[in-house]
């Protein structure tokens, strides 16, 4: 049985601008605030749209080396983006592991990306709330540390 979780995270960037540098530049820009976590993403075929696949290597000490994964959407105008692991990270244990990014303007002139997580367990895997809390977490943590980006880099 699949396992979903969502969650939302406020920021005060607007849509717009933290969907360009957490999606679109994402690719540059994550590894630059957490190069201990990401060393890299680079694209092995296609133009970054739909169908595209990208590999995500990840810093020392990390439990899994890379993973791959395939654009499944991707829509400018309305700031969503979802994707599949396609190879690699926690595939030992999930059949597969999916994310649907939508960021919405909020009323004060920030935004909040809404995350939905789906995994689907191998046989009869169990995963733990904990498992589930951290993933989480390191989600959160790389949205908040792209925020932080933008306000140190205005201009970015």
């Amino acid at each position: 049985m699949a396992i979903t979780y969502d969650m939302e995270i406020p920021s005060s960037i607007s849509a717009d601008k933290m969907f360009k540098a957490f999606v679109l530049e994402g690719d540059s820009i994550i590894p630059k605030v957490l190069p201990h976590a990401i060393t890299s993403v680079e694209t092995l075929e296609g133009d970054g749209g739909v169908g595209t696949i990208k590999l995500t290597t990840f810093g020392e000490g990390s439990v899994h080396k890379s993973v791959k994964h395939r654009v499944d959407g991707l829509d400018k105008e309305n700031f969503t983006y979802s994707y599949t692991i396609i190879e690699g990270g926690a595939l030992d244990v999930f059949e597969s592991i999916s994310y649907h990014i939508k960021i919405v303007a909020s009323a004060d002139g920030g935004s909040i990306c809404k995350n939905r997580s789906i995994y689907q367990p191998k046989g009869d895997v169990q995963v733990s709330e904990e498992e589930i809390k951290a993933g989480k977490e390191r989600a959160s943590g790389i949205f908040k540390k792209v925020e932080a980006y933008l306000l140190e880099n205005p201009d970015a």
